[in-house]
C-alpha cells in the first residue's frame, strides 16, 4: 500500500524507517542540533493549499518523533528545508542529491549550513530512509 506525500501515515512510516536503519543511526551519532523541519510548499494545482512540513525530532542517530505540522510550527525548528512538491518528489524518487538540491538552490536552507555540510552523511541515509516509504505522489494518476 502506497502512502500519500505529505501525510501523517507518511511520516510515521518515516519514522519506521529511520528507527530501523543502521546507516542513519551511525552517520547521525553525533548529531545534537536539534530538530529539522521537511517543508512542500504550497501547490494549489495538486491539492496543497498551504504549505505542509514533517518535522523530525531527531537526536543521535535516534528518531524520537516525526509529525505533519504547519509552516509556522516548521520553522521553529533549528533546521527548516523548503522547496516545491516536485522537488521533493525527486529527492524521494533519488534523481536528487541532497546536499546538491541545497548547494543549487533547489531546495532552501533556513539554518546552518556549516552544520549540515558536516552531516552530508546523516542526510543520504535520511533520504534513502524516506526513499524506501512506499509513496504515492499527489500528481500521478
Amino acid at each position: 500500500m502506497s502512502l500519500s506525500f505529505p501525510s501523517a501515515e507518511w511520516a510515521a512510516e518515516l519514522q519506521r524507517q529511520l528507527d530501523g536503519s543502521a546507516a542513519y543511526a551511525a552517520a547521525a551519532a553525533t548529531w545534537t542540533y536539534g530538530p529539522v523541519a521537511l517543508v512542500v510548499r504550497a501547490a494549489p494545482a495538486l491539492g496543497l493549499t498551504e504549505p505542509v512540513g514533517v518535522h523530525l525530532d531527531v537526536e543521535r542517530g535516534r528518531c524520537r518523533e516525526v509529525r505533519v505540522v504547519d509552516l509556522a510550527q516548521a520553522e521553529r525548528a533549528p533546521f527548516c528545508i523548503l522547496g516545491a512538491y516536485d522537488r521533493w518528489k525527486a529527492l524521494l524518487k533519488r534523481e536528487v542529491d541532497p546536499m546538491k538540491a541545497l548547494l543549487q538552490g533547489k531546495l532552501e536552507l533556513k539554518g546552518q549550513m556549516t552544520v549540515i555540510v558536516r552531516y552530508v552523511g546523516a542526510s543520504k541515509a535520511l533520504v534513502e530512509c524516506a526513499a524506501r516509504v512506499p509513496t504515492r505522489f499527489l500528481d500521478d494518476a
